[in-house]
């Protein structure tokens, strides 16, 4: 939740006075504490429900994630310049789904953060790095996948695993040090220390914002948007193109001539669009979230509490969403799947198995 001082009018005693006055007709989240925060727990019903469809996130975030990681980096066959890339991307998920999930799904049910103001910044700060690591990751598979359909022959030589390497550590980096030097050096709240003080109360994990920082957040992400999108523009296009000029081939030895090239192209048109859904999908949970964050940031606090809870649920889910999309559309992740679950990669050469249809 982001504010500015100039944009939200907000007196510290009313705040205070109307804390104190909703503490005595209210649960508070730690009883005998005067600066405690106050509780608004749901009902039996509706508490169980939300445990079982938050945690139920976590836990394929958790595991599903896991099993791209192992399947990829345990096969030879998916030792790709490519494929380490979605490592990375599966590896901010898990790590979203292990360090912020089940964190969150406490906060988000019970009204109260219990894990200490140490970890509440923590928290925040994997939030922040994971989430940007992700977008950065697919931002290089969406040019990883141009460079691969717009010149298949040529593209192994071009996107080696150098440089994947070069794009994982800068991914990693850059989202590491934004996320942690943001918060741990207090630069998010400049300007808003009067307001974050009135806020603040024992049981609470509020992340304030000003202006600013809410504006580069918001670069952040609409940058490598920006280019993911003119990105998958341009290879659909060159998909349809090269689709049509498969159909003019009339004579059966120039089919014959480009043949392996055919079955190249149309591999990596397929794993644009397999990625591509992947990047649309981030897309579609992420934009809600930072459109309000940037509108709060600008009005001071207008998002109810539910639907800021709804919308920050939906971004978490994604961690979840791609081993899905991966099962749907990669038999080879399938297969991989099987071996893992039935505990045949361990196996003596289980690592040379072959996952791809004959």
């Amino acid at each position: 939740m982001a504010t500015d001082d100039d944009s939200f009018p907000w007196d510290q005693d009313n705040i205070l006075s109307r804390d104190l006055l909703s503490a005595t007709s209210a649960e508070l989240c730690y009883e005998n504490l005067n600066r405690s925060c106050v509780r608004s727990p749901y009902s039996p019903g509706p508490r169980l429900i939300l445990y079982a469809v938050f945690g139920f996130g976590a836990v394929l975030a958790v595991c599903g994630n896991l099993l791209v990681m192992t399947s990829i980096l345990h096969f030879r066959q998916l030792h790709s310049p490519a494929n380490f890339l979605v490592v990375s991307l599966a590896c901010a998920d898990f790590l979203v789904g292990l360090t912020v999930m089940p964190f969150s799904t406490v906060r988000s049910v019970e009204g109260c953060w219990y894990f200490g103001d140490s970890y509440c910044k923590l928290h925040t700060c994997f939030d922040v790095s994971f989430c940007y690591c992700s977008i950065f990751n697919l931002c290089f598979i969406s040019v990883d996948r141009y460079i691969a359909v717009s010149d298949p022959l040529i593209y192994p030589t071009r996107f080696t695993a150098s440089v994947s390497g070069k794009c994982i550590t800068f991914s990693w980096l850059l989202s590491t040090i934004y996320g942690f030097s943001l918060l741990y050096t207090g630069a998010n709240e400049a300007g808003l220390e009067d307001l974050v003080s009135a806020l603040t109360c024992v049981g609470g994990c509020q992340l304030a914002v000003n202006q600013s920082w809410v504006f580069i957040n918001f670069l952040l992400f609409l940058i490598p948007t920006l280019v993911m999108i003119t990105v998958y523009s341009k290879i659909f296009l060159i998909a349809k193109q090269q689709a049509q000029n498969i159909e003019k081939m009339n004579k059966q030895t120039a089919r014959a001539s480009d043949s392996y090239k055919d079955r190249v192209a149309k591999r990596e048109r397929k794993a644009a669009k397999t990625l591509g859904i992947a990047v649309a999908a981030f897309l579609l949970s992420w934009l809600p979230y930072f459109i309000d964050s940037i509108i709060d940031a600008f009005l001071g606090f207008i998002t109810p509490t539910y639907v800021y809870e709804i919308l920050v649920w939906i971004a978490y889910y994604n961690s979840a969403m791609n081993p899905l999309i991966y099962a749907f559309f990669y038999p080879w992740f399938r297969k991989a799947i099987k071996l893992i679950v039935s505990g045949k990669i361990l196996r003596e050469n289980s690592s040379t198995t072959n996952l791809f249809p004959e």
